[in-house]
């Protein structure tokens, strides 16, 4: 890359980074540009000066993987730096140039491809381009900070208080004899939210899944628990904590960051406190582990994550927009 233009990058990176932080202070600063399936895609103002720029990210994810059943097997991102205060009219320029170049792309024309964007939540001025261009809000990745810690104290980690639990209901840590219940709850979570548009049912998702709660409940320390009421198990939770959590604390500011996995409540069992139990017990772990962030994944149009999640604290960080197959883009 040319010295000119990488002084123009690390420029409007700079600028990206001020306005993201107005924006939301829980945005990170933006990361290096990846390396994308061609050329990066420039975009100039009214003055001629380059008033944004994209990469386009081509990640194709094997059959056998259990990657496939989060998405489509094509994945075309859009890595966008857009500056200004009003980035609708650049966000319109630019994505009209992806959707060429995706014109171009053999791969982007299979029915199992998707065109994506993700797009910090708060930045409302570049939602109108994003729809006129046939993308949609799919998923969102939702954050809760550690609540202050109040004055006088050392602010130090302790132990963790007992949360408050639901009536009737026992949270316990999940093991090695707990894979055949771990695994069918999972897997209820994932074909109801198939119904939302996001993960994909896949000829060894079951096996793939269950493969991997085996090796999760083998470790030592285990950070999946189940409630059950009864004597019979009737949610689940999964969580990873920071140092597996690697792969996603870079889309925030603050650190350490957890990842809340997964949070699944039996239909019948839905509206008891059953799920809320499992989060605040969570919650209390981490908070007295001084963990500043969790992270988690909710479909945008799942009519009960988005009540639910932001009731525990959470809120929306950053949302994905997208289109399947690829084609779609408009």
């Amino acid at each position: 890359m040319p010295w000119v233009v990488r002084d123009a990058v690390r420029d409007i990176n700079r600028m990206v980074g001020r306005r993201w932080q107005a924006i939301d202070p829980l945005l990170p600063d933006p990361a290096a540009l990846p390396a994308g399936c061609g050329a990066p895609l420039v975009v100039n103002g009214d003055n001629g000066r380059m008033a944004g720029l994209g990469v386009c990210v081509h990640h194709h994810v094997p059959a056998g993987s259990l990657n496939q059943t989060w998405g489509a097997a094509d994945r075309f991102t859009l890595v966008p730096r857009l500056a200004g205060q009003d980035v609708g009219a650049p966000a319109d320029l630019l994505l009209a140039q992806w959707r060429e170049h995706l014109a171009t792309v053999g791969a982007t024309r299979g029915p199992d491809s998707s065109a994506s964007v993700v797009w910090p939540s708060m930045d409302i001025t570049g939602v109108g381009a994003l729809l006129r261009h046939g993308l949609q809000p799919l998923t969102v990745i939702a954050v809760r900070a550690r609540p202050s810690v109040p004055p006088g104290s050392s602010g130090r980690p302790g132990p963790p208080t007992a949360p408050r639990g639901a009536h009737g209901v026992t949270i316990r840590a999940a093991g090695p004899a707990d894979e055949d219940v771990v695994t069918d709850l999972e897997l209820r979570l994932i074909r109801y939210d198939m119904h939302f548009g996001g993960p994909v049912w896949r000829a060894g998702t079951a096996s793939l899944v269950r493969e991997e709660i085996r090796g999760s409940l083998a470790r030592p320390a285990t950070w999946t628990w189940l409630a059950e009421y009864g004597g019979h198990p009737v949610g689940l939770l999964v969580a990873q904590p920071p140092q597996d959590s690697g792969w996603i604390a870079g889309m925030t500011s603050t650190s350490p960051a957890a990842y809340l996995q997964t949070m699944f409540v039996d239909t019948r069992e839905r509206g008891t406190g059953i799920g809320a139990a499992l989060v605040r017990n969570l919650h209390a772990r981490l908070d007295a582990a001084g963990v500043a962030v969790t992270l988690l994944h909710h479909s945008q149009v799942n009519p009960l994550s988005a009540p639910f999640w932001y009731r525990m604290g959470y809120r929306p960080l950053w949302t994905s927009w997208e289109s399947r197959p690829a084609t779609a883009l408009r």
